[in-house]
């Protein structure tokens, strides 16, 4: 991405548009932790330092291209602006043209709480209205475990929350998060993860 100046005015968290339709609830709930632990002495520090990435759309709409849990973390925190830093305009695009380009650079993630492929109109307007993928959640925290690596995949993390989905059952995800993180764990080494980003097997099954 060619990264144009960053806008250092704050920006309202409700004028923002998401370009996916889920995040993880407990991962948003993270980033409130995170938040909460430097908001009195480093508040404003934090949010320099987590400048939200955005790209102009039609109608003078700012889009977010990174950072969806944060700003629904700071949302729910009563936060109500961001510094946004401006990759691209693309205001002079029709919405379909508009959509077309995010989807063929993977600037979007048009898939819904299940992992399935949807229209572009499912994605929400407000970044308030973004659901609920528990798999990204374990995703998320397989990742801070050590399940894989940090990686420069676009949607990396709900690369591997599809490759959960097929594997750990809902159930266990909703009652017992532990152990499907340690289900996880072990699914991570697999050999039949081996084409994931981030990925640090090989090791058996037990």
């Amino acid at each position: 991405m060619s990264r144009r100046e960053p806008v250092l005015n704050p920006v309202p968290i409700k004028s923002l548009h998401p370009t996916q339709i889920t995040v993880g609830f407990r991962e948003v709930a993270e980033k409130r932790r995170e938040w909460r632990e430097r908001s009195d002495k480093k508040g404003s520090e934090y949010l320099g330092r987590h400048m939200v990435p955005i790209v102009w759309g039609p109608n003078d709409r700012a889009y977010i291209l990174d950072h969806h849990h944060l700003c629904l973390a700071l949302l729910k925190d009563g936060v109500e602006e961001v510094l946004v830093d401006a990759v691209l305009d693309l205001r002079t695009l029709g919405g379909r043209e508009f959509w077309s380009y995010l989807d063929n650079r993977a600037w979007c993630h048009p898939y819904d709480e299940t992992g399935a492929r949807v229209g572009f109109k499912a994605i929400p307007a407000k970044v308030a209205a973004l659901k609920d993928d528990p798999y990204r959640s374990l995703a998320g925290e397989l990742r801070r475990a050590g399940g894989f690596a940090k990686d420069i995949t676009p949607f990396s993390e709900f690369i591997w929350a599809d490759y959960l989905r097929r594997r750990v059952k809902p159930k266990l995800v909703d009652d017992d998060f532990g152990a499907a993180l340690t289900r996880a764990l072990k699914l991570s080494k697999a050999e039949a993860a081996s084409y994931l980003p981030g990925w640090c097997g090989p090791s058996p099954l037990d």
